[in-house]
């Protein structure tokens, strides 16, 4: 019987057992547990009716002698009562919750909390309850003795012949005494429950066990045991022995079943018989087929295949389709097998799998359903033909188109495909509507320079066809805005043809984004020249202020001005009125927005310029500038306007340098020191801006350049100054590097190349 009970989940009986024992068991437990609630609740109801009645019975008895407040009387009878065993506590309390009367003398004249456990039930409102109901003046408690406690309070009304008898009168409108507090020991109550609940709990149990065992004889006897022996005969069926018979002498359902299994097993053996012969016609036909066949069971087992399946794959016995095939774990996915399986009808279906040698073989596959003589499906045949050769040249194929495709849909940059000699354009990809306008229907057949200004076409057709990188070039879009755009150009080829391979990219929003910074901080670099213009205007208004002092001081006597005097002063104000009106031309002309444009300059000029104005401020802080200028330097290409803002930047970050080194202390000799200096090469003209000041870090050294990166305290440097220096040298194809010891200075040095060009180069315009 225990073997029933080891894997339950695979025996009906036990599962059977099981169901029927915990229904019981169930049952019985319910029973049970409402049972002994129900006697739970009778003994209490009766032990808490039989304490009410004794209270009722102390208050009457006590009610005499209290009319005649004979109190030895009270006491007399609160001791006799108390004596009882079931009574533990029995005392008598005041309006105040004075404990008057009480069976332990040590407790009588002692105050209780008036909101204490007894008193609460009627001391939890304002004012008292007068009235109270047996249940709300029940209590119980846990004693100190480990076991119950019942409690019962029962006011002490003031009855009409309290409050008229001469000796002790009350008045009327007091409706309550006091109060009675009887608490008795359930403690032989709990041991008779306690006892009532192992009966019933022995009781259960006993009917339990009793009913499963007969429950558990009946199933076994008439369920389990028929039940193995038709297991054991089945299985005589499944090894093709169907002579055997089963052998039940019980005329219900299990002898029918017993019954119907012999006769399965009869059928099973004809149909075996003729199956045989169709297997036999079946080998006969597969051993001269010249492909590949097999049979698969609904397990994807081979359960036959043909000599050249044998032969190719040397398959082992009872190995799966996907074993025998490509030595894998799971079948293949998809399957046409399984499909075949699932809806009954032929499909097709490609494999492939890798050899031995490295190599690949691709089948193409063709299943159809195998059924027996009743129509059900049995098996499923797959035939199956090497189709290596063709598949390796869909695979070239399809990888070329893969490469194609990946240009034109996976760059987010838009992509053109261009005649080589007419610059035509044969295709182009989807990024040219989002980036231009144009849908690539649109611009298919078109010249591509009809992209750009009509001026620059000729040009950039030769650049076209010569170049692999062009920068910054100006092309419109569909509704006439201009674009910058950055292209790199490849040769390729496309099919029947060579071609130029050109992707763009729109860098209009970069340029206006770095337009707007390099504004910006030539703003900021306006704010630190206001000090130098100052400085530079104080001079020239201070000799016109003399010379017109004079001349009102002389006019205001009428006194004679000499010619030459005359002349000579105003000569001197004319001069100093055109030196400021150079200093504001040159601040306004800085300040004016850069046209973009590269032309030759001469770097000497843009760097007295960018000194000139700070010179004056530079004097004042005690700070010298020395010039190692190489004269008659070649010109170079550049924006004199954003050359002159680096320069300048650079000045100002040397001035700064020097002041944090030194700040209000005194300079050594020669401590706050600036050198500009120039030369040129064969090939390059240099700049170098020197100073004295604190230097720059060798941790921090690759850093400068980076946006909003700034040695500076907070609110003294936006971070912003060497980075656009940096990429207004850039762009001019210069090259600017630092060199620095710390706590001796700092020197930067900036090369371009010399231009032998007429030509100007068109740049970004904000």
């Amino acid at each position: 019987m225990l073997k029933l009970f080891r894997h339950p989940r695979r025996s009906l009986i036990s599962k059977l057992i099981l169901s029927v024992g915990m229904t019981l068991l169930l049952s019985m437990s319910t029973w049970a547990y409402f049972n002994i609630n129900e006697q739970k609740n009778r003994v209490m109801e009766n032990i808490i009716a039989n304490t009410n009645r004794l209270t009722n019975t102390i208050r009457l008895g006590t009610h005499y002698a209290m009319m005649l407040n004979s109190r030895d009387d009270i006491t007399q009878i609160i001791t006799n009562i108390g004596k009882q065993k079931s009574i533990e506590n029995l005392r008598i309390y005041n309006k105040q919750g004075l404990i008057k009367f009480s069976n332990s003398a040590p407790e009588v004249n002692t105050t209780t909390n008036i909101k204490a456990e007894a008193c609460d039930i009627c001391h939890r409102t304002d004012p008292p309850l007068s009235e109270l109901t047996l249940s709300s003046r029940t209590r119980i408690i846990n004693s100190s003795k480990g076991y119950r406690l019942l409690g019962i309070i029962t006011p002490i009304n003031n009855e009409p012949s309290c409050a008229t008898d001469a000796c002790h009168v009350h008045p009327q409108g007091k409706k309550i005494l006091g109060a009675l507090d009887v608490v008795v020991s359930l403690e032989k109550t709990d041991q008779e429950i306690a006892g009532f609940e192992r009966g019933i709990l022995s009781l259960t149990v006993f009917v339990f066990l009793i009913t499963s065992m007969l429950i558990s004889i009946i199933v076994i006897r008439f369920v389990s045991q028929p039940i193995q022996k038709l297991i054991a005969e089945t299985r005589f069926f499944a090894r093709g022995e169907y002579d055997h018979q089963v052998d039940i002498a019980q005329e219900d359902e299990m002898g029918f079943l017993a019954e119907a299994i012999n006769r399965m097993g009869k059928a099973i053996g004809e149909k075996q018989t003729e199956l045989n012969r169709q297997k036999d016609e079946y080998q006969n036909l597969f051993e001269l087929v010249p492909c590949l066949i097999t049979i698969q069971d609904k397990e994807f087992k081979l359960i036959h295949y043909n000599r050249e399946f044998a032969d190719k794959f040397s398959p082992k016995h009872g190995d799966s389709c996907f074993q025998a095939y490509k030595g894998l774990d799971t079948r293949c996915s998809p399957c046409p097998v399984a499909r075949t399986f699932q809806d009954g009808l032929p499909h097709y279906g490609e494999e492939s799998r890798v050899n031995t040698d490295g190599s690949v073989t691709h089948w193409v596959a063709r299943t159809s359903p195998v059924k027996n003589a009743a129509g059900e499906l049995v098996a499923v045949m797959e035939v199956c033909l090497d189709i290596t050769r063709r598949k390796e040249l869909e695979v070239s194929l399809e990888r070329s188109e893969k490469k194609y495709h990946a240009i034109f849909n996976n760059i987010p940059n838009p992509v053109f495909v261009l005649n080589r000699e007419t610059l035509e354009v044969l295709d182009c990809n989807q990024s040219v509507s989002t980036v231009y306008g144009f849908f690539p229907g649109e611009l298919i057949h078109r010249s591509f320079l009809e992209m750009f200004r009509e001026e620059e076409r000729t040009l950039l057709g030769q650049k076209l066809k010569t170049e692999t990188v062009i920068h910054r070039m100006k092309q419109v879009n569909k509704s006439g805005r201009t674009l910058f755009v950055d292209i790199w150009i490849s040769p390729s080829e496309y099919p029947g043809r060579n071609v130029l391979l050109v992707t763009t990219s729109d860098i209009t929003q970069r340029l206006e984004t770095e337009q707007q910074f390099i504004q910006a901080s030539k703003m900021a670099t306006l704010g630190e020249m206001a000090t130098g213009v100052a400085h530079e205007l104080n001079q020239p208004l201070s000799v016109i202020k003399t010379a017109s002092s004079f001349f009102v001081r002389k006019i205001s006597r009428q006194e004679k001005i000499d010619e030459d005097i005359l002349i000579n002063m105003l000569g001197k104000i004319d001069s100093n009125v055109d030196r400021a009106s150079r200093i504001i031309g040159h601040m306004r002309l800085f300040a004016r927005k850069s046209e973009g444009k590269l032309e030759k300059v001469q770097v000497n000029d843009i760097l007295e310029k960018a000194f000139e104005i700070f010179s004056q401020q530079l004097k004042v802080r005690g700070i010298d500038v020395q010039w190692q200028i190489e004269k008659n330097l070649p010109q170079i290409q550049g924006d004199p306007g954003r050359l002159e803002q680096v320069f300048i930047n650079l000045i100002l970050n040397a001035r700064d340098a020097i002041e944090e080194r030194w700040g209000n202390r005194e300079a050594e000799e020669g401590g706050k020191r600036i050198t500009l200096k120039t030369w040129k090469t064969d090939k390059m003209v240099g700049i170098e801006i020197l100073d004295t000041g604190k230097g720059i870090p060798n941790t921090i050294l690759d850093k400068i350049f980076e946006p909003f990166f700034t040695t500076k305290e907070v609110g003294k440097g936006t971070g912003l100054g060497l980075s656009i220096s940096y990429g207004i040298v850039k762009e001019c194809g210069g090259d600017i590097q630092v060199r620095s010891e710390e706590g001796k200075g700092a020197g930067f040095v900036i090369q371009f190349p010399i231009q032998d060009t007429d030509d100007e180069k068109d740049h970004f315009t904000g």
